[in-house]
């Protein structure tokens, strides 16, 4: 008798302890198009970065959900993949996932963890669920580190338009610790030879939901994706109005196979599509080159670019605040040394 009291306390010990060491993560994972999108991508490995299990979520309408997944089982890091396909998530919206969640999280949940890309979608859906569950959520984080004795997570994230960095330390009162991550902060996650474990999910039914989606109305380009191209070439309030801004940067984005950016100043004149926004308010990027023509360098935009491994500079002014952040800055006027760059770009092809 005292034996099996004994083992009793034992397995609920070890229980205990595997539960407090031993994360496990849920990815939100957002697609389109039949390709998972990047960000989610990066996600994924900073989940791994919890140490423990991964385990990512698809959703999605029904023709959508199997060309996916066939491609997500192949991304290492993920142990395995949950999928829910029902004509409600063809447009995933707050009020229809949300509930699908809330039950994945549930009483006898084993995640820990809630973790996606801070993206539009992500950013209206995670709160959501973690106010439902009355617990924090902790937005665009940059780094992440799991204390297993301890149960806590500590993050980093930017503030102040990236002025500053913020620790934040989630406890182990907390049961489930939600966060968005910031995709230029770790890289994507590749595929590999081995294959996660698939389990479908059945939808949950949302029977007069709030809202529906009318329609998606996308700026397409056969250039780079902004948020994900290694190039991008970016102009500011100098270029005047909508028709120099293409004159002038349309040709040096093709010559270098870069994506197009404009600042906030430009996008507010109305040079060009607010998709094109790079900065604290638009999108953030880390491109390998990234190159700002007549942008001053408020720090709502170096917020935006900052990280970018190498930054050119062209303006006119010696004392605009882009040099301070430019690995290569130029003092000059930028509808001379623009068309004369596109010329030696083409002459080296």
């Amino acid at each position: 008798m005292l034996r099996a009291r004994t083992s009793t306390l034992s397995r609920t010990l070890i229980r205990s302890y595997a539960t407090a060491t031993s994360p496990h993560a849920l990815v939100f994972l957002e697609h389109y198009q039949g390709e998972l999108d990047s960000a989610s991508l990066s996600a994924i490995t900073a989940a791994t970065l919890l140490g423990g299990r991964v385990t990512g979520l698809i959703v999605g309408g029904l023709d959508q959900v199997p060309a996916v997944l066939e491609k997500a089982k192949k991304v290492k890091g993920l142990d395995t993949l949950l999928h829910a396909a029902s004509p409600q998530y063809t447009t995933p919206l707050p009020e229809t996932v949300t509930p699908l969640l809330e039950k994945l999280l549930s009483d006898n949940s084993p995640f820990t963890h809630v973790v996606s890309a801070h993206s539009s979608s992500a950013k209206s859906i995670l709160p959501r669920v973690a106010a439902r569950l009355n617990v924090p959520a902790v937005s665009d984080i940059t780094s992440v580190e799991h204390d297993a004795p301890s149960n806590s997570t500590t993050f980093t994230r930017p503030i102040y338009a990236g002025n500053a960095i913020s620790t934040v330390r989630a406890p182990s009162s907390i049961p489930i610790k939600f966060f968005t991550v910031r995709s230029t902060a770790f890289s994507a996650a590749i595929s590999g030879d081995l294959e996660a474990e698939a389990k479908a999910l059945g939808p949950v039914e949302v029977a007069d939901s709030p809202s529906e989606h009318i329609n998606t109305l996308l700026t397409k380009s056969d250039r780079p994706d902004l948020g994900v191209a290694n190039r991008v070439v970016s102009g500011g309030r100098a270029l005047k109005n909508a028709e120099t801004f293409q004159a002038t940067l349309y040709p040096l984005a093709d010559a270098l196979g870069a994506a197009v950016g404009a600042s906030r100043a430009a996008v507010d004149a109305g040079y060009a599509d607010n998709s094109l926004q790079v900065g604290q308010t638009g999108k953030v990027v880390a491109p390998e080159l990234y190159m700002a023509l007549g942008i001053s360098g408020a720090i709502q935009h170096l917020a935006g670019m900052k990280d970018s491994k190498l930054i050119v500079a062209v303006n006119k002014d010696p004392d605009a605040p882009i040099f301070q952040v430019a690995d290569v800055g130029l003092v000059a006027d930028l509808f001379e040394v623009v068309p004369e760059m596109v010329e030696k770009l083409k002459q080296s092809e």
